[in-house]
């Protein structure tokens, strides 16, 4: 892991500069209300305008009965909404469109897909001109709901909860990715004496982190932890610098931790450590948010940015592109990071669908550690699957 972008950094870099690899960022829940409440949102929790019925939805091309699959589809084994490679094709909007994504970080696999849509012109054939801004979350969400951001590659943390509930005209409008079955980043413990690894007493221990409470983590690590007797609300947190979260575990100065991608090999092989679970297969937990200005003010462009980013994931991550020996050694070099220790992990699964009801889980993870309060949104409020819908050609339900 090189070095995290500093909390409250707000830097615009070049495609190919280097950041921090980071898998979310760090939630400031009371600076985040009170930038909403002084904030002039749109329309509030309103549904946007982008619904279907008010749009003419058209076939695609290249996009079959594969470009969708039922959101309440949770199985592990479901594979990814697919259309051909080079589908959707491009339907360029009229004028030149300016557009800022802002992204905790540019080196981090699960960009790759805006990366390699910037390089190869994807969004440009689309009528786009995107700038990637390397922007926290926290800082990003008033600028998003204000339209001074077009869109936030990032994920419906806490914060954005917390943002939409006081007003914040943002919906998450496309997923990321879910991790391989072989990879086992996420929750590692060291296990005591008299403990195995099918049963580990959870209740009380001090878990090291990078991301703190109310990432989307929450979620993955509360299924985890209660198999374990444990809990989000049972648990001490230890927040550390990404460097440090390996080094505090194997001291002992945590007693469990969060690993990335591919710090965890340095003890999957050690009977000390036992992994507790990661990310649920098949099921994203990040991607794009959208603001006003794509949602309500100008669709037509916000469908273009998902046709391109569809169209990127069809052409080059539509399988296990690291099999690609050439395409692997190209996007070591765009994303600025080490060709070995990206070979080391197994692929993504790219997928830009929206599972059903994972923001009802998301939040049901931040109450229980104490980061959002009152009842949960309903998911009208907090999703909308129309936009990457019509850039597939799918019409409704």
């Amino acid at each position: 892991m090189t070095g995290a972008v500093p909390a409250g950094a707000a830097t615009t870099r070049a495609v190919r500069g280097r950041a921090g690899v980071v898998y979310g960022a760090v939630v400031a829940v009371g600076v985040l209300l009170a930038a909403a409440a002084c904030s002039s949102p749109s329309s509030g929790n309103s549904e946007p305008k982008a619904d279907l019925g008010t749009r003419a939805i058209r076939p695609v091309e290249g996009c079959g009965t594969t470009s969708w699959t039922d959101p309440a589809d949770l199985a592990p084994t479901r594979t990814p909404a697919r259309c051909r490679p080079g589908a959707p094709a491009p339907r360029p909007v009229p004028q030149t469109r300016k557009l800022t994504i802002a992204t905790g970080t540019l080196s981090a696999e699960y960009v790759a897909p805006l990366q390699v849509a910037l390089d190869k012109g994807e969004f440009k054939k689309e009528g786009l001109d995107v700038t990637l801004k390397v922007l926290p979350t926290p800082d990003a969400l008033p600028l998003l709901a204000k339209g001074d951001l077009d869109a936030l590659w990032a994920a419906p943390e806490a914060a954005v909860m917390n943002g939409v509930r006081g007003g914040f005209d943002i919906r998450w409008v496309a997923g990321n990715f879910s991790p391989d079955p072989r990879s086992r980043s996420g929750l590692w413990v060291r296990v005591k004496d008299g403990e195995s690894a099918d049963r580990v007493e959870m209740a009380g221990r001090k878990m090291g982190t990078m991301i703190g409470k109310g990432s989307v983590i929450a979620y993955p690590m509360e299924k985890a932890l209660r198999k374990h007797g444990g809990g989000l609300d049972k648990i001490q947190y230890q927040q550390l610098g990404s460097a440090d979260v390996l080094t505090a575990l194997q001291n002992a100065g945590v007693d469990s931790a969060w690993l990335l991608d591919p710090v965890w090999r340095r003890v999957a092989d050690r009977p000390d450590y036992a992994f507790l679970g990661g990310q649920p297969l098949g099921e994203p937990l990040g991607g794009m948010l959208y603001g006003p200005r794509l949602l309500d003010d100008d669709v037509d462009a916000g469908v273009a940015l998902l046709r391109a980013y569809i169209r990127t994931i069809n052409t080059y991550f539509a399988a296990d592109y690291k099999k690609n020996a050439m395409f692997v050694t190209y996007l070591a070099k765009l994303l600025g990071t080490d060709e070995a220790i990206l070979r080391s992990t197994p692929s993504l699964h790219m997928d830009w669908e929206i599972r059903a009801g994972t923001t009802d889980r998301l939040q049901s993870a931040y109450r229980a550690q104490g980061v959002t309060q009152g009842d949960a949104l309903p998911e009208r409020d907090t999703v909308n699957r129309s936009l990457y819908e019509e850039a597939v050609g799918r019409k409704g339900p």
